[in-house]
């Protein structure tokens, strides 16, 4: 483990190959899983206020998920806010492209000009995980073998995974620590010994 700033950063963010591999998968991390996508609390406020914004592009089967039980629940694992799912396992938001490939109906609203938020910061970061530890934010490799191609990928290409989620990293953490962390991770591949 690493610090960088305020985050203690997994080794396995700078050595690990990652590029995201939607055409083999088909959105899988969307579908499946045993809970919905973690949300920090001032996203569930921004979600409810964009909902409106954000209905037009969700499925008749979220929307309907949507007036039953909403789009956030607590996750009886470990007691944090995640967005709803339908009993196959579909987040609320979940919409499938003509090739059957899953999207998020609130970043396609995002695309659309619609609302100004992306999509929750945990699915943006995917495959890191962030979690609060006091003044910290632990950033760790979440490995899934739904993301095999992905890794395949990146491997092949060559692309950290800290650089395939530079703008989901600098959104979460802010462009100064994306900056420091792109320099330890340089000092890290010429074997400079970090402390």
């Amino acid at each position: 483990m690493l610090i960088v700033g305020n985050a203690i950063v997994s080794e396995e963010v700078l050595t690990r190959k990652f590029r995201c591999a939607i055409e083999s998968c088909k959105g899988a991390c969307c579908v499946q899983g045993d809970a919905g996508a973690p949300l920090e609390n001032e996203e569930i406020e921004i979600i409810q206020n964009e909902l409106e914004a954000v209905k037009p592009f969700m499925s008749e089967s979220g929307l309907t998920l949507l007036s039953q039980r909403g789009f956030s629940e607590t996750d009886s694992f470990d007691g944090e806010a995640v967005t709803v799912c339908e009993p196959s396992g579909e987040c609320v938001f979940v919409v499938y492209d003509s090739f059957g490939i899953a999207g998020c109906a609130i970043e396609k609203a995002y695309h659309s000009g619609k609302t100004w938020f992306r999509k929750p910061v945990s699915c943006h970061l995917y495959p890191i995980r962030a979690k609060k530890y006091g003044e910290y934010t632990a950033l760790n490799y979440h490995q899934w073998s739904i993301c095999s191609d992905a890794c395949a990928v990146g491997e092949k290409e060559q692309v950290p995974v800290y650089s395939f989620l530079r703008e989901a990293l600098t959104r979460k953490m802010g462009p100064s620590w994306y900056e420091e962390l792109e320099a330890v991770a340089k000092l890290w591949e010429q074997g400079v010994k970090l402390e």
